[in-house]
């Protein structure tokens, strides 16, 4: 499982021209699950997303997670995140999870953070066409990958 953490002042999905999610000061998270994937990785990803310290503390310092500023969560799936690029010019999403298997993971992250959080995540629309917009605050933006914890 991987992520794409960016830290945002604020972030949108849209699809089909209307607003699905939406935050202000907070993560937005692309989310990409692969095959093998399981609930440890979304325990370790989600417990690791949330108290990341890459909010400013009261002297300016990344030095606060997201619990700690209050902040909001916007998560969007992205298989493309599984690709390799090793051979051709052509991605292979190989490892990518198939819907049978990513939707209920993706879900499953979704709910893990709401409960970790005590409040609603907002989501973008599995397997939808979807427009992202958002102001990266820093910028900040953090890749991190289950199966690579040290």
């Amino acid at each position: 499982m991987r992520v794409v953490i960016q830290r945002v002042s604020e972030a949108s999905v849209t699809v089909d021209q209307t607003i699905v999610g939406k935050i202000n000061q907070g993560l937005m998270v692309l989310l990409g699950v692969e095959a093998a994937d399981t609930q440890e990785d979304i325990d370790w990803l989600v417990n690791k997303m949330l108290q990341l310290r890459i909010f400013n503390d009261v002297n300016g310092v990344m030095n606060s997670s997201l619990l700690d500023v209050n902040g909001e969560v916007l998560i969007v799936s992205q298989f493309t995140l599984m690709a390799s690029t090793k051979k051709g010019n052509r991605p292979s999403y190989i490892k990518a999870a198939n819907h049978n298997h990513a939707i209920p993971m993706y879900e499953a992250f979704c709910e893990q953070a709401e409960k970790l959080l005590g409040r609603k995540v907002e989501r973008g629309v599995f397997g939808a066409d979807m427009k992202v917009a958002l102001v990266n605050d820093g910028p900040v933006t953090i890749q991190i990958d289950s199966k690579n914890k040290n």
